[in-house]
Order: C-alpha cells, then sequence, then structure tokens
C-alpha cells in the first residue's frame, strides 16, 4: 500500500494558555491602544519592547504593526528617498521589494548561490553599478550569509544595511543575534513565523537617531516617553516636525499574546531543529536531490526546509509536486512560471523592471520547499522524507536515460 501523509502543513501549534489569558486581561480592561494606559501602567506594547530588545541585545526596539511596515519604516529611518535604489537579494518574498516600492525607490536585485543566500561577488558588482547606498538584506527561509565578510563589504563601500529577519527570529551568526550585524533589524510575527500574533513587527537598532526616526514615524503622538526601550527624550528634539505620522503602531492585544511566546523561543527553536534535522537524515543521499549545506557558523531555525533539483526541467518538477501532493505532501516550487500562494520571484515583479539573473534562475528552476509547523513530529518527518524520496527517485527513472541532474553534497 502506498504512504500517505494526513497532517497539515499550514495549523500552527495553539496560542499557549498564559498568552491567551494574557490576551483576555488586555480585553476585560479595553485598552488596546498602545498609548491607552492606566496610571503607572506601561502596557503591553511597551515591555514586548523591552523583552526584544534584551532577547536580542539591542539597545532600541519598536513593535508595530507587520513585518512589512516594520521594513518600510526602516528604509524611511534610514533616508531612503523617492528615486533612490536599495539592493536586495533576488530570492526573498513579495513584502521585500513591496516595501522597497512602498517608499518610491528602486530595487536592484542581487544573485543568489546554491546556498540560497545572497551572491557576494554579485553583490559588490551591483553596489558599484547602481551606487546604492542601502541593502536590505533578505535572511530567506532562514539562511544566514558570511555576515562577517558581508558587513566589511558593506562598510567599505559605505552601505547601510537593514536586514530582514522574517525567517531568522532567535538565528545567529557566529554567535550574534540575527538583525544584530546591520544598522537596523525587522522582524516579523505574522502566523507562518517563529512567534504568532498573526500580523506584527518588530525594529531593533542601537542607533537612537534611526529609532527615534522610527518611533515618529509609527505614530508615537509625541508620547515616545511611555517607551520602554526607546531613545531618551533629547533623541526626539529636532525630528518632531520632520517626520510625518504614517500610523503602523503595535497594540496591547497583539503584544500580550507576543510576550509568553517570545520566553518560550529557545525551547521552539530547538524543537524546530529537531524536526528540520529528521528531515535531513531522510532526505540526504537521494539521488537527483541537493540539500543546502548549513554553516558551522549558522546557527539556525529550522521551521521550513529547502532542497535543490538540478538540472530538473519545469515538467519533471511540476509532476514530482504533484505525485507528493497525491500523496498528502505540499510541497512549494519557486520556478514556476506564475506565482502561486505565498510563493513568488524576482521575475514575477513587473514594477520592479526586474533585469534577468541567470544563477538565481538556475537555482530557482529547481528549489523546492515546505513548512514545518510544530505540530508535526520527527515521526512525521521521517514519513514526509520517505514519500518526497521515493517521488524524486520515481522522477529519476522517468528521466529515459538522461544523465544524473546532481546528488546531495
Amino acid at each position: 500500500m502506498t504512504e500517505r501523509f494526513t497532517g497539515s502543513f499550514t495549523q500552527q501549534e495553539p496560542i499557549p494558555k498564559d498568552a491567551i489569558e494574557a490576551a483576555v486581561g488586555v480585553m476585560r480592561h479595553g485598552r488596546l491602544h498602545r498609548y491607552n494606559v492606566a496610571e503607572g501602567e506601561a502596557g503591553e506594547t511597551a515591555l514586548l519592547e523591552r523583552d526584544f530588545a534584551a532577547f536580542t541585545g539591542a539597545r532600541y526596539c519598536l513593535a508595530v504593526a507587520s513585518g512589512g511596515y516594520a521594513l518600510g519604516c526602516a528604509l524611511r529611518a534610514a533616508g531612503v528617498a523617492p528615486g533612490d535604489t536599495v539592493l536586495t537579494n533576488a530570492f526573498t518574498l513579495a513584502p521585500v521589494p513591496g516595501a522597497i516600492a512602498g517608499v518610491g525607490a528602486t530595487p536592484v536585485f542581487v544573485e543568489t548561490t546554491e546556498d540560497l543566500t545572497i551572491d557576494l561577488a554579485h553583490l559588490e558588482a551591483q553596489i558599484a553599478a547602481s551606487g546604492a547606498g542601502v541593502l536590505m538584506l533578505s535572511h530567506m527561509r532562514g539562511h544566514i550569509c558570511d555576515m562577517g565578510r558581508l558587513m566589511a563589504l558593506c562598510d567599505g563601500a559605505g552601505v547601510t544595511v537593514i536586514e530582514d529577519c522574517a525567517h531568522t527570529m532567535g538565528a545567529a551568526w557566529a554567535g550574534v543575534p540575527s538583525g544584530r550585524h546591520g544598522a537596523m533589524g525587522c522582524y516579523s510575527s505574522q502566523t507562518y513565523k517563529h512567534i504568532n500574533s498573526g500580523e506584527g513587527g518588530l525594529i531593533v537598532t542601537d542607533d537612537a537617531e534611526l529609532m527615534a526616526r522610527a518611533v515618529l514615524l509609527s505614530g508615537s503622538y509625541m508620547l515616545f516617553d511611555r517607551h520602554l526601550a526607546a531613545p531618551p527624550p533629547e533623541a526626539f528634539e529636532g525630528l518632531k516636525a520632520e517626520l510625518p505620522n504614517i500610523s503602523g503602531r503595535m497594540d496591547n492585544l497583539r503584544a500580550a499574546l507576543l510576550r509568553p511566546q517570545l520566553a518560550r523561543l529557545p525551547d521552539q527553536a530547538a524543537r524546530w531543529n529537531r524536526l528540520y534535522r529528521a528531515m535531513e537524515a531522510g532526505l540526504g543521499g537521494t539521488p537527483g536531490l541537493r540539500l543546502i549545506d548549513r554553516p558551522e557558523a549558522e546557527a539556525f531555525v529550522g521551521s521550513s526546509f529547502q532542497a535543490l533539483l538540478p538540472g530538473w526541467p519545469a515538467e519533471r518538477v511540476e509532476a514530482l509536486l504533484a505525485r507528493c501532493a497525491d500523496r498528502g505532501v505540499e510541497l512549494k516550487w519557486f520556478g514556476a512560471a506564475q506565482p502561486a500562494g505565498f510563493t513568488s520571484r524576482y521575475a514575477h515583479w513587473d514594477y520592479a523592471e526586474p533585469k534577468p539573473l541567470p544563477r538565481t534562475d538556475r537555482v530557482l528552476a529547481g528549489l523546492i520547499d515546505m513548512r514545518l509547523p510544530l505540530t508535526f513530529s520527527q515521526e512525521d518527518c521521517a514519513v514526509i522524507a520517505r514519500i518526497v524520496r521515493e517521488e524524486v527517485t520515481r522522477g529519476q527513472g522517468l528521466r529515459h536515460g538522461a544523465s544524473d541532474g546532481g546528488a546531495d553534497r
């Protein structure tokens, strides 16, 4: 009998009981707006900012309405203006170039390596060719490049780095938390991220002026003294009349949901990594399938899993996806001609007028991706891996004598 997986790739764990109780407490008193607090009360949003600053080791933190808003707010705070160019990874999700376009700037895409990180040689060339002063670095699907090399390159060229850490909350490179290498780090608490408030975002920095700008942009109504992780009042002087209110605050209800989850994140990250390693063990050595090497310096959070099908033509990848779907395994593919669901790629974003990137095209043509929600067990991952392994092997056998398309490692 053919094995079939019956779990859900989109079902998250329930919100923890203490987070539910904290949220109910906010609903009972009704003070949902972050600045609507009782005398002597800090408010859940200010407390979340304090907690997240401590979690990342940052001096300052701002909680906002979404991860995408965090990206746009960080760009504005860094002085990006209409007509500017901003560098970013070709392999990323639509909210990243969307945030760049949202401030009136033009995304300039950088090639992607087979390890799914930004190509540093092409980045150096694009810095020189574009004259861009900002890189929005996307740690896409949790893969972190050599941050020492990247920061040396960008610092030497005078390029400000804003890190998109939507997939790397709790991760690190060489012991430094993701989001703490560049000038600002931006995070997401959307449902499929590492802590869940449906939507939400966080920004961290050590730069007082950058954070003062972000707080004002988020719509602080001159109530910045109610923040627990913001710069001192003097940092806001001279900026109050300069910056528009682009309201995007987080509310106390979502912050109440997030604070208990943040406290659990190290344990949750360890659980995700056990699932990731189980999937890796089950798929390692599959002919025609290449796994992604994880560098020793990278402490990752394995909430999703990626692999490459080098040299596979589109029709064979499509057939593999269909066979896996028939057996209950939901694979995403970044090489499709048209975007589907949450999956799109740089060539689909016509508003950015993207130039062809042949190396990225080769990588994405064979890139398959799946979520690893914490509702999975390691045994579930073993079942999924067996199904994918069997169907990849079957796909190899349907090549009618074509040469091998590559193997793991």
